[in-house]
C-alpha cells in the first residue's frame, strides 16, 4: 500500500514527512501536518481563560488549564478530523484539495482509521479527567455536536455555523473550569466567537465552491456567492459587537478596548478576500491564530495595565 501521499494544502516539508511511512498516513488523517486547526481549537480555550482572568484576576491554576486544553485540543482535533474523514471518504474523492487524505486515496484502511479515532479519543478522557465536574458535563455536551457536524454540509448552507458552535465549545469548558460557572457574559463571548468562525470557515470554503457545486456539498461561500465580502463585514460586525457587549457585562466598560487589534484584523481580512484566489483564501484563514491571539492579547493588556 502506498503511504507517500502529499495533501495538496499541508505543510510542505513539514516534520510529518519525515516520520516513518507508516505512520505518515495517520499523522495526515489528524491533520498534523496542517496545525492551523490544532491553534483555532485550542484558542478559544486561551481566550476563555483571558476573558475569565478580566473579572476573576489571574492565578497558578491559569498555567494548569492552559497546558490541558492545549493537550486535549491536539488529541480532540485529531479525533474529529479522523472521524470527519471516515464519514466524508466518499464525497473527499471527489474534491481536488481533499482527493489524497489518507481514506479517501485508500492509504490506511477504515478499520484502522476507527483504531486511531479510540485512541486519540482516549488521551481526551484522561484530560478531562483533570477538570472540574461542570467542566466535564459541559466538555462531555459537545459530542452530540462533533458527531453531526460532518452531516451538516449535506443539508444546509450553513455548516460553518455548526463549525462555529463546535470549535469554540472550549471557551465554555476553560471558563467554568476557573470560575465555576457560566455567565450570560461568557455565553455572549461564545456567540461572538461562533460568528467569528463562521466568518473564517467561509473563506476557507471559498477554495471548493467549484468542486462543492458539482457533487452538492453546500457552504456559506457557495451561499454568499459575488455578496461574499458584504456578509463577511456583516458576521464579523456581529462577532465583534457580541464580544464588546461580554467584556462590558463582565468587568469595567473601559476594558472594552481590549476587543480593538481583534477587529482591526477582521476588517483586514474582508479588504484583503478574494474569493476566486484559493491560495490567498487559505493563508487568510490561517491568520485568525493572529486574530485570535490579538485577542487575548488584549484581554491581558486590559486586565494588567
Amino acid at each position: 500500500m502506498n503511504t507517500d501521499h502529499t495533501i495538496k494544502d499541508s505543510i510542505s516539508g513539514g516534520w510529518v514527512e519525515h516520520m516513518p511511512a507508516p505512520l505518515r498516513p495517520y499523522l495526515r488523517l489528524s491533520r498534523y501536518d496542517r496545525p492551523i486547526g490544532f491553534w483555532l481549537l485550542a484558542l478559544p480555550g486561551w481566550i476563555g481563560l483571558a476573558f475569565a482572568a478580566l473579572s476573576h484576576g489571574y492565578d497558578k491554576s491559569d498555567i494548569k488549564w492552559a497546558i490541558l486544553i492545549g493537550i486535549g485540543a491536539i488529541a480532540m482535533r485529531g479525533a474529529g478530523c479522523t472521524y470527519n474523514d471516515i464519514i466524508d471518504r466518499d464525497l473527499d474523492k471527489m474534491v481536488e484539495r481533499t482527493a489524497l487524505r489518507p481514506l479517501a486515496a485508500g492509504t490506511i484502511t477504515v478499520k484502522s482509521a476507527w483504531v486511531w479515532l479510540v485512541l486519540q479519543c482516549l488521551v481526551g478522557l484522561v484530560v478531562l479527567a483533570f477538570f472540574p465536574r461542570l467542566s466535564q458535563i459541559i466538555a462531555v455536551s459537545a459530542l452530540t455536536l462533533v458527531a453531526a457536524y460532518p452531516f451538516m454540509k449535506r443539508i444546509t448552507f450553513w455548516p460553518q455555523a455548526w463549525l462555529g458552535l463546535t470549535f469554540n465549545w472550549a471557551v465554555l469548558v476553560a471558563y467554568s473550569a476557573k470560575t465555576g460557572q457560566v455567565t450570560p457574559s461568557l455565553l455572549l463571548l461564545y456567540f461572538g466567537l461562533v460568528f467569528w468562525t463562521i466568518g473564517y470557515d467561509t473563506i476557507y470554503a471559498c477554495q471548493d465552491i467549484e468542486d462543492d457545486a458539482m457533487i452538492g456539498v453546500k457552504s456559506t461561500a457557495r451561499l454568499f456567492g459575488k455578496k461574499t465580502k458584504q456578509y463577511m463585514l456583516a458576521i464579523y460586525v456581529l462577532s465583534v459587537s457580541l464580544i464588546a457587549i461580554a467584556v462590558c457585562l463582565s468587568s469595567q466598560p473601559y476594558y472594552i478596548v481590549s476587543a480593538i487589534p481583534f477587529a482591526g484584523h477582521l476588517l483586514w481580512q474582508i479588504f484583503r478576500l478574494n474569493s476566486k484566489d484559493g491560495k490567498a483564501c487559505l493563508e487568510l484563514f490561517k491568520s485568525n491564530k493572529i486574530a485570535a491571539l490579538a485577542l487575548i492579547t488584549g484581554f491581558m493588556l486590559a486586565k494588567l495595565l
